[in-house]
C-alpha cells in the first residue's frame, strides 16, 4: 500500500480520497476550509495536514483535485511550494481540469526537483466520484507512467486511457467539455419545444430516448429538468470556468468554435441571473426564464 497525499476535498476529491483509504492505502488530506478534512478523517481510515509547505519525506503520491489553474500553481509553486517539500521520484497527478500550458510547466517543474507529473482530469461526475466509476483522460511522458496512475488510481476509476504526452489529458477533457455543452443545450432547447408544444415530457422522453436523439445528459437529467430541480450536479460556474478554457486553447490554435462561444454565453446569462451555482442542465431553466419574461412584457 501507498502513502498519499490528497489535496482538494470539494464534491468530487472527498469521495476519491475516501476510495483510496478503503482500498487500504495510507491517506493524508489537505483542504483549505480545514473542518473539511476534519471530517473526512472521521468518515475514513487516514489523517489531515493544516500545512502544505513542511518536508513530507514519506509521499509517495500527491493527487490534486482543486479549482482552477491559479489554484493548482498557487498549492505546487506558489505560496505553499509543494513541490520544494517533496522527495524525488514522487508522483503528482493534477485532476483538476486546467489548461493544458499550466500542465506542461508544472511537468518541467516537477522534472527540474526530480519528481514525476501527469495531467489526468475526470469525467463522470459527483455521483461518478461517489461509485468510483470515474472516466480519466491521461497526459504522461511515458507508458511506464502511465500504468503506474492506472495502478494507483483503480479504486475510483471504470475506465482509463493513455492520451499522449503531458497536456494531452486536459485536451482530451476539454473535447468532452465541448461535446457535452452541445448536448445540453440541445436537450433543453428540444425539451423546451415540446413544453411550448402542449405534449407530454415524461412521454417525449421515453418515445426518442432510446433512438438517436438519446444520450446520457437525457437519460439521467431529464427528470430533474422536468421538475425544475437545478441544485446538483457540475455547476454553472465550473462549466463556464472550463469553456473558457477551451476557447483559449482553440484561439490559440487558429480555430473557431461557434456552438461553444453560444453556450458558454448562455451559461453567463445564467450567472447574471443569480444561477451561477445552479447544475448544467439549468440551460432550460434560462429558456424558460426569457420566455416567462416576454409572456409578462406582451
Amino acid at each position: 500500500m501507498s502513502n498519499i497525499l490528497f489535496i482538494g476535498l470539494g464534491n468530487m476529491g472527498y469521495p476519491m480520497a475516501g476510495h483510496l483509504a478503503s482500498a487500504g492505502h495510507n491517506v493524508t488530506v489537505f483542504n483549505r476550509t480545514a473542518s473539511r478534512a476534519e471530517q473526512w478523517t472521521l468518515e475514513y481510515s487516514g489523517g489531515f495536514i493544516s500545512v502544505l509547505n513542511t518536508p513530507l519525506p514519506h509521499i509517495e503520491y500527491v493527487m490534486l483535485c482543486v479549482g482552477r489553474d491559479d489554484d493548482v500553481r498557487e498549492i505546487l509553486t506558489g505560496s505553499h511550494q509543494l513541490l520544494q517539500q517533496l522527495s524525488a521520484g514522487t508522483l503528482v497527478i493534477d485532476h483538476t481540469t486546467t489548461s493544458a500550458l499550466l500542465s506542461e510547466e508544472i511537468n518541467q517543474a516537477c522534472k527540474e526537483r526530480g519528481l514525476l507529473f501527469c495531467d489526468a482530469p475526470v469525467s463522470g461526475g459527483q455521483q461518478g466520484a461517489i461509485n468510483g466509476q470515474l472516466s480519466l483522460m491521461t497526459g504522461a511522458d511515458s507508458n511506464s507512467l502511465f500504468e503506474n496512475v492506472k495502478s494507483i488510481t483503480s479504486p475510483y476509476t471504470k475506465a482509463i486511457q493513455h492520451m499522449g504526452p503531458c497536456g494531452a489529458g486536459q485536451k482530451t477533457k476539454m473535447v468532452n467539455q465541448i461535446c457535452v455543452a452541445g448536448l445540453v443545450q440541445a436537450l433543453s432547447e428540444g425539451m423546451f419545444f415540446a413544453q411550448q408544444s402542449g405534449l407530454d415530457l415524461n412521454q417525449v422522453i421515453a418515445a426518442i430516448s432510446q433512438g438517436a436523439a438519446g444520450s446520457w445528459q437525457m437519460v439521467n437529467r431529464h427528470q430533474t429538468m422536468i421538475d425544475g430541480e437545478y441544485e446538483h450536479g457540475f455547476a454553472v460556474n465550473w462549466m463556464h470556468k472550463d469553456l473558457q478554457i477551451c476557447l483559449t486553447e482553440a484561439a490559440q490554435m487558429g480555430i473557431e468554435l461557434p456552438i461553444t462561444q453560444q453556450v458558454d454565453s448562455f451559461y453567463q446569462q445564467l450567472q447574471q441571473m443569480g444561477a451561477g451555482h445552479y447544475d448544467t442542465s439549468s440551460l432550460l431553466y434560462r429558456l424558460q426564464q426569457q420566455n416567462n419574461a416576454g409572456t409578462a412584457g406582451e
